[in-house]
């Protein structure tokens, strides 16, 4: 048995409408957005009454990120929204993307705050960006 593909990452938000707006604007399609709620969702996830939103995006390559808005139970913040890149846990998506500088100030239009940026030799560009809740989105622009 082996995997066949990675479908999503799911991210926990407060401010849904923000993160999709921010994801939508950097270049991911929304894919659909639905209500879910009952036990059985509660049984799934290991919670007891579950009502929450989901909105499913995708890269044009078919890469998902789950958006994920509860309503009960609340959701738990686990540290200040500015973690450091090198705290424990999942703390950033990269995408692959194409002329860096025009994503980026496109990005920082949309209120995105700049971490760094820096050439790794002459095979990439990479800049990391903190996105709404904290959110840290890294870019790789392929040299060459």
């Amino acid at each position: 048995m082996s995997i066949k593909r990675m479908d999503n990452v799911l991210i926990v938000v407060d401010d849904l409408e923000a993160v999709k707006a921010f994801f939508i604007e950097l270049g991911l399609e929304l894919e659909g957005q639905t209500d879910v709620q009952g036990p059985d969702v509660g049984r799934l996830i290991g919670l007891g009454d579950v009502r929450a939103t989901l909105a499913m995006l995708r890269t044009p390559d078919g890469q998902g990120i789950e958006l994920d808005k509860f309503h009960t139970p609340d959701a738990v913040r686990f540290g200040p929204i500015d973690t450091p890149v090198n705290a424990l846990g999942l703390r950033r998506i990269m995408f692959a993307v194409e002329d860096i500088d025009a994503v980026v100030e496109r990005m920082l239009a949309h209120g995105a705050a700049l971490i760094g940026r820096m050439e790794f030799g002459t095979a990439y560009r990479l800049v990391y960006l903190r996105g709404p809740e904290g959110i840290i989105v890294g870019l790789a622009e392929q040299l060459g």
